[in-house]
C-alpha cells in the first residue's frame, strides 16, 4: 500500500513522529486545542503531589469465572464495574506476558522504523485493511491530536495477515499471536457480560466468535508543550468492548463523575471499556464512557487497543429482553458501515455518533423479535 498523496502541503499529514524527527521545539498551531478543551496541567500536577491517587479502576480477576464458589461473586463485581464505571481493568486474564511483551516492543520500534517505511502504510482511506496516519481522523478533525497509530483489521486474520507490516521482523507474529488472545478473552468476558445482563448468550457468543475486530497501535512522542494539546480527544469507541494495552506511562483519562480522572495502570493488567454497541445492546444499562489522552514532554507513550465487535454485516439494537413498559427501547438500530459514513462525513468527537442512535422520547418505537441479525444485502 503506497502513500496516496506525495505532494501533502501540510507536514502535519505526514504524523507526530515525523514533526519531532524533523527538530521542532513547539507545538504547530495545528495542534494546539481551544482553550477549553485543553488538559489542566495545573490540576493534574496538584493530583500527583497530593496524597489523592489516581483513580483506581475496579479489578475482575477472570480467573474466579472458573470457581464455582467465586463465580457469582465476580460477575456482581463485573455487572457493577459496568454500570457504575464503564471501565475496569481484568487480572489472570489468560494473555502470556510473553505476548504482551512482544506487542509492545514490536509496536515501539514500528514507529522507530524511517518515516518512508511507516509511509508506505499511509492511506486516506478509513476502510483499509492497513492503515498508518496521524491524529484522530485526519481526513475531518478540525484540530489535530498528538498522536500516530497503526490500524490493523484483524477479521478474518487468516486473509489479513500478508498485508501486515513485515518490518520490524517479529511484529507481524507478535501482532498474530496478541490478536489471537484477546480475540478469545473477548468471547469469555462477553459470555458473563451477557449473563450479568440476564441474558441466555449463547446465540449471541457464537456471532461474537466471527465478530469484527480492529488492532491499533497508538505512538504518543513526548511534546515540547503538552498543556496545549491531548493524544486523543474525548472520544467513545463504537464496538461492545476494547481492551487497551499500556506501557506503564500514564496517560490514559476518563470522564468520572464530570471530571477528568487519569487512570492509575495496574502491572499485568489489560484495561476494558464499554463501547457504544454494548450500550446500545444493553438498552442503555452498561454505558460508554468518554475517555482523552494525555501527553507529557518527557517521555513517548506506546498503548495498544483491540476494538471488538459483531461482523461488519451485522445490525445492532437493544436486546427485546431488556425492554419492556418501564425499559422503552433508547436506541435505533446500527450497523459498522453506519458508523464509517458517520466517521468519514464529520468530527466524531465525543459520543456524537451515539447521540445520532439515540430515539426521540416523542417517537413511537416498536422492539423488534431479534437483538441481532444478519443484514440482507
Amino acid at each position: 500500500m503506497e502513500m496516496e498523496h506525495e505532494e501533502e502541503t501540510s507536514p502535519c499529514m505526514k504524523g507526530v513522529r515525523h514533526l519531532c524527527e524533523s527538530g521542532i521545539t513547539s507545538v504547530p498551531k495545528e495542534y494546539v486545542f481551544p482553550l477549553p478543551d485543553r488538559p489542566d496541567t495545573n490540576l493534574v500536577l496538584k493530583r500527583s503531589l497530593s496524597s489523592k491517587p489516581n483513580l483506581e479502576l475496579p479489578v475482575v480477576d477472570l480467573s474466579q469465572l472458573q470457581n464455582p464458589h467465586r463465580r457469582a461473586q465476580t460477575l456482581r463485581s463485573l455487572a457493577k464495574a459496568c454500570e457504575d464505571h464503564g471501565f475496569f481493568q481484568v487480572i489472570n486474564h489468560g494473555i502470556s506476558m510473553e505476548v504482551v511483551k512482544g506487542m509492545i516492543d514490536g509496536g515501539r520500534r514500528f514507529f522507530e522504523l524511517p518515516f518512508e517505511e511507516r509511509a508506505r502504510y499511509m492511506s486516506s482511506d478509513i476502510r483499509a485493511p492497513v492503515r498508518y496516519g496521524t491524529s484522530f481522523n485526519q481526513n475531518v478533525d478540525r484540530v489535530f491530536c498528538w498522536r500516530d497509530f497503526l490500524k490493523l483489521n484483524c477479521q478474518p486474520l487468516e486473509s489479513l495477515l500478508q498485508h501486515w507490516p513485515s518490518s520490524p521482523l517479529d511484529l507481524r507474529q507478535a501482532s498474530m499471536l496478541y490478536a489471537q488472545q484477546t480475540k478469545s478473552l473477548f468471547v469469555v468476558l462477553m459470555e458473563a457480560i451477557l449473563e450479568t445482563l440476564g441474558l441466555n448468550g449463547v446465540q449471541e457468543v457464537k456471532e461474537f466468535q466471527e465478530g469484527s475486530h480492529l488492532m491499533v497501535l497508538n505512538c504518543f512522542p513526548a511534546c515540547p508543550e503538552p498543556d496545549l494539546t491531548l493524544g486523543m480527544p474525548p472520544h467513545s469507541d463504537y464496538g461492545f468492548l476494547t481492551f487497551v494495552l499500556q506501557d506503564g506511562v500514564v496517560g490514559l483519562q476518563i470522564q468520572n463523575k464530570g471530571e477528568w480522572v487519569t487512570v492509575e495502570p495496574i502491572l499485568d493488567s489489560l484495561v476494558v471499556n464499554i463501547g457504544d454497541h454494548l450500550e446500545i445492546f444493553s438498552n442503555g444499562r452498561y454505558k460508554s464512557v468518554l475517555h482523552r489522552v494525555l501527553v507529557n514532554s518527557s517521555k513517548l507513550r506506546i498503548s495498544i487497543a483491540s476494538l471488538h465487535s459483531l461482523p461488519f454485516d451485522y445490525v445492532v439494537r437493544p436486546s427485546p429482553k431488556l425492554i419492556d413498559e418501564n425499559n422503552p427501547r433508547l436506541y435505533e438500530d446500527t450497523d459498522f458501515a453506519a458508523f464509517l459514513d458517520y466517521m468519514s462525513s464529520r468530527d466524531t468527537k465525543c459520543k456524537s455518533f451515539l447521540d445520532s442512535r439515540k430515539l426521540s422520547f416523542t417517537k413511537e418505537t416498536k422492539p423488534s423479535l431479534d437483538c441481532i441479525t444478519k443484514k440482507k444485502i
